[in-house]
């Protein structure tokens, strides 16, 4: 059995990056651990036009339950992965530090907060842990585990570059939604599916979601 993908969602702008990784990390059969801040509750509505209930969240409001025959890039990484069935979907309150996440003790594969909120960058640098989201992110980095944070922000304050050099210095990979546009940009799907195959990238999860600089395949 695989180690758990820990996945927050917090309230940057970027929710549909989010939408999509929880989807391909689910169908390559990877166990997902999730949380949603009220913020990201809040730009997801926005965005996507999709209520999120954190007091009663329903996993299936953001995943679908089939891989569309349509979606070919996941329909290529569901085949790379060979998942037998699709992997676990775990909700855990904001509210709720009893969650796995909350403890060095319990085993993961890494943590992804994407999209990542500045307030979510300062409480995670700053190890405030105000909600399990920033406890989690701090068990990452103390642990020395893989901890992806996903900022979306233009132009950036000096207050939110340091903490983005303080991330760097602890051990996070920062990397900014900042989709390339050397792969063969045909729509918008493939600037979504550059960013998360950076991140399944540095999860070392094998994907076909984009065409690799110098891959004339």
């Amino acid at each position: 059995m695989s180690l758990p993908i820990v996945v927050a969602i917090t309230g940057a702008s970027g929710a549909v990056y989010a939408r999509r990784l929880l989807s391909v990390l689910h169908h390559c059969g990877y166990d997902i651990q999730l949380s949603i801040s009220t913020s990201g509750q809040t730009v997801f509505q926005q965005e996507l036009g999709i209520r999120l209930e954190l007091d009663n969240f329903d996993p299936w409001s953001l995943v679908p339950q089939k891989v569309s025959a349509s979606d070919v890039a996941l329909a290529k990484s569901v085949e790379l992965n060979q998942p037998q069935e699709p992997g676990l979907f775990r909700y855990f309150h904001f509210t709720d530090f009893m969650s796995p996440m909350a403890s060095g003790s319990a085993l993961s594969a890494g943590m992804v907060v994407c999209p990542c909120s500045g307030g979510t960058l300062a409480g995670i640098v700053n190890g405030t842990c105000s909600n399990l989201i920033q406890r989690a992110a701090e068990v990452h980095l103390k642990e020395r585990r893989k901890l992806i944070l996903v900022p979306r922000e233009t132009p950036l304050s000096l207050g939110y570059i340091d903490n983005l050099k303080k991330a760097a210095q602890a051990g996070a990979v920062v990397m900014p939604a900042m989709p390339g546009w050397y792969h063969g940009v045909e729509s918008l799907d493939d600037l979504i599916d550059f960013m998360v195959a950076r991140i399944l990238d540095q999860l070392d999860i094998p994907h076909a979601l984009m065409h690799r600089w110098g891959d004339d395949a």
